[in-house]
């Protein structure tokens, strides 16, 4: 008779952003693939053509069952595939082959600074943990949001493809504080309200954002609540001063810096109409007001041991 198989073959379904990393990520689809496949995995790929197709991808994957969803590319990436599993009501655990400059979200789930191989030997070893998501503008985020200068230095770092590694995150710093000038927030939270020129305020759900700088050191990404930090206005010998220090994290004990642990929060800008990054994406909603919440244990993720 014929010999029925005990277990089911894993399979990995792989969403290649074959722009990510200034097309790193195409060039290393095969170096992953193989990799999936040594560790006895099936292996399906789908490659994004568009913004927003990994969604649409992700969506489509897991209405056929996809079980392990694997991003290949950098944040967007991540952020697209999540948006498309989270929409579709699927459970598939999300996997990260970080292929991208910033890779904040693969910091979380124990990938980060690995090459593709190493990544693929943690993902096939990795335990399912459920993270909370945040929510805004009518889009999930994994990372974070943020308000002020972060989308301001976003705008900067598009318009300058030149830049590579460290130096692509620390210059558009740099030359956007010049051009920069604090808004009016009106930043509310449970137990919480402040209204004033500020520099920023970041949403995070992680603990970096913007690559390497550690805006929530003590972020969860599952214990129900945000951790925003949020910026005043600062000199310029004090915005020198803050850069090294939201590197390491210890930020948080500056005057001009305020941390808030929350499940809801709400920016208002009364001067302008608000321009957010989210995840690292930016968005004009050309509204004054936003509300950020948060969807608890929303997502299935893989993350390493």
């Amino acid at each position: 008779g014929r010999v029925v198989s005990c277990c089911r073959v894993l399979q990995a379904h792989l969403i290649i952003n074959p722009a990510a990393g200034r097309g790193a990520a195409r060039r290393a689809e095969n170096a992953v693939a193989r990799a999936f496949r040594s560790q006895g995995w099936a292996v399906e790929i789908t490659r994004t053509e568009r913004p927003g197709h990994g969604q649409d991808l992700a969506a489509e994957a897991a209405s056929r069952g996809a079980r392990h969803v694997v991003a290949v590319g950098g944040d967007g990436t991540v952020h697209e595939v999540a948006n498309g599993l989270l929409n579709a009501g699927a459970d598939a655990a999300l996997g990260v082959v970080p292929i991208g400059s910033g890779n904040d979200f693969a910091k979380l789930v124990g990938v980060y600074r690995h090459d593709p191989e190493r990544a693929v030997a943690r993902i096939v070893t990795a335990r399912p943990r459920r993270f909370d998501v945040g929510r805004v503008l009518d889009e999930w985020f994994v990372n974070s949001v943020g308000f002020g200068f972060g989308p301001a230095v976003v705008q900067s770092r598009n318009r300058m493809h030149h830049l590579t590694g460290f130096l692509s995150y620390l210059v558009p710093i740099v030359k956007t504080f010049f051009n920069f000038q604090p808004m009016l927030f009106d930043v509310a939270a449970t137990g919480f309200h402040e209204r004033g020129y500020m520099m920023m305020v970041e949403v995070c759900n992680g603990t970096t954002a913007g690559g390497s700088y550690r805006f929530a050191p003590d972020a969860d990404p599952a214990d129900g609540k945000m951790d925003v930090c949020l910026v005043r206005r600062l000199s310029l010998p004090r915005f020198l001063l803050a850069i090294p220090r939201v590197m390491k994290g210890t930020h948080v004990t500056m005057r001009e810096v305020a941390i808030i642990k929350t499940a809801t929060l709400t920016v208002r800008s009364p001067e302008q109409p608000l321009i957010v990054h989210v995840d690292g994406e930016l968005r004009e909603p050309g509204a004054r007001e936003c509300t950020v919440t948060i969807g608890r244990g929303k997502l299935n993720v893989l993350v390493a041991r």
